[in-house]
C-alpha cells in the first residue's frame, strides 16, 4: 500500500508517483492504465510531454472501468515556458484541463523558471488564480532554485506546495532539499533512478539490495522516500512498474542512506539542466 505525505495546502500526496515522459500515443495510454492497475495513484504529465490527452483518457477510462473514486487519483501536469505571462499561464492551465478531460487537475506546476525571460513570477500569480478558481487543487513549481522560490514567495505571498527537481544518488540536492524543508515544500524527484547513469552497481546500492533482498532500483527508490522526497519513476513495462512501486515493505538504515547519498557528484546532473541556464519553452 502506497503511503502519503500531506502538502502545505492539505492535499494528500502519494509518496511515489508514475512519470510519463516520454510515453505517448497508444504506448502512453497502456502504460498509464497498467500503472494504475499496479497501484500508482499519482500520475505526472506536462504540456511539453505531448501526452496529456492520452494520460487523461487512460485515467478516465480506468476510473470508469474500475469504479474507483476520482479523489483517489492525484493528476499532475506542468505549464510550459511559452505560457509564463499571467493570462497565458491561466489559459495553459485551463487548456490542460480540457485536454485531459477531467473535472480538475490536482497539481499544476511551472515546468522551468526560464530566468532570462523573467516572467516566472507572473506565471506563479497565474497559478495562484487557477487554484482560487478550482482549476487546480494544488500548485507548485519544477526546477526552481532557492532564489527562484524566494522571488515568487516574496512577490505573491504564496509558497509552492511542491518543487519537482532532478534528484538521484549522483545529484542529491542537499542544500535545496533543506530549503524545501524550511519552507514546507515537498520535493518531487524526476529521473529518480538516474536513467542510463543509474548507480545499480555501486557498492552501497548493491550491498543494501543484498541485505534487504530487493533490487538495486528498489533500494534507490526507497532512498528517495527515506529522504522525504517523492520519486516519479517511469516504465512502460507492467512488471517493472510493479517492482518500482514495491518499496514499502523494507526500510534503509541511516548508514545505508548516508552511504548512498555519498555517491553524489558536483557534476552529477544528467544533461546539464541547471535552472539558471537551461530553459524550455
Amino acid at each position: 500500500m502506497t503511503e502519503h505525505l500531506i502538502l502545505n495546502d492539505g492535499l494528500s500526496l502519494p509518496e511515489i508517483g508514475f512519470g510519463t515522459y516520454p510515453l505517448r500515443g497508444d504506448e502512453g495510454y497502456r502504460a498509464v492504465r497498467s500503472a494504475l492497475d499496479a497501484g500508482y495513484r499519482l500520475i505526472d504529465s506536462a504540456v511539453n510531454y505531448g501526452n496529456e490527452e492520452e494520460v487523461g483518457r487512460a485515467i478516465r477510462d480506468w476510473l470508469k472501468d474500475t469504479g474507483t473514486d476520482r479523489d483517489e487519483i492525484v493528476v499532475q501536469t506542468k505549464i510550459p515556458g511559452r505560457a509564463h505571462e499571467f493570462e497565458a499561464a491561466k489559459r495553459a492551465g485551463r487548456e490542460s484541463l480540457a485536454t485531459m478531460g477531467l473535472d480538475r487537475i490536482d497539481v499544476v506546476l511551472i515546468h522551468w523558471p526560464n530566468p532570462s525571460v523573467g516572467k516566472y513570477k507572473e506565471a506563479w500569480r497565474g497559478l495562484v488564480e487557477l487554484r482560487e478558481q478550482g482549476v487546480a487543487r494544488s500548485i507548485g513549481v519544477s526546477n526552481f532554485t532557492a532564489e527562484h522560490l524566494a522571488a515568487i514567495i516574496d512577490d505573491s505571498g504564496v509558497t509552492p506546495a511542491i518543487n519537482q527537481v532532478e534528484l538521484h544518488p549522483y545529484f542529491i540536492q542537499e542544500e535545496l532539499r533543506a530549503e524545501h524543508e524550511r519552507l514546507g515544500i515537498v520535493t518531487e524527484s524526476w529521473s529518480p533512478l538516474g536513467k542510463a547513469s543509474a548507480p545499480y552497481e555501486q557498492p552501497p546500492v548493491v550491498e543494501a539490495a543484498t541485505r534487504h533482498n530487493v533490487t538495486p532500483a528498489q533500494v534507490i527508490l526507497r532512498w528517495h522516500i527515506e529522504l522525504g522526497a517523492v520519486p516519479l519513476p517511469k516504465s512502460g513495462r507492467p512488471e517493472r512498474q510493479a517492482e518500482n512501486l514495491d518499496v514499502f515493505g523494507f526500510e534503509l538504515t541511516p548508514d545505508e542512506v548516508e552511504a548512498i547519498s555519498a555517491l553524489t557528484r558536483a557534476d552529477g546532473r544528467l544533461f546539464g539542466g541547471d535552472p539558471n541556464t537551461h530553459e524550455e519553452m
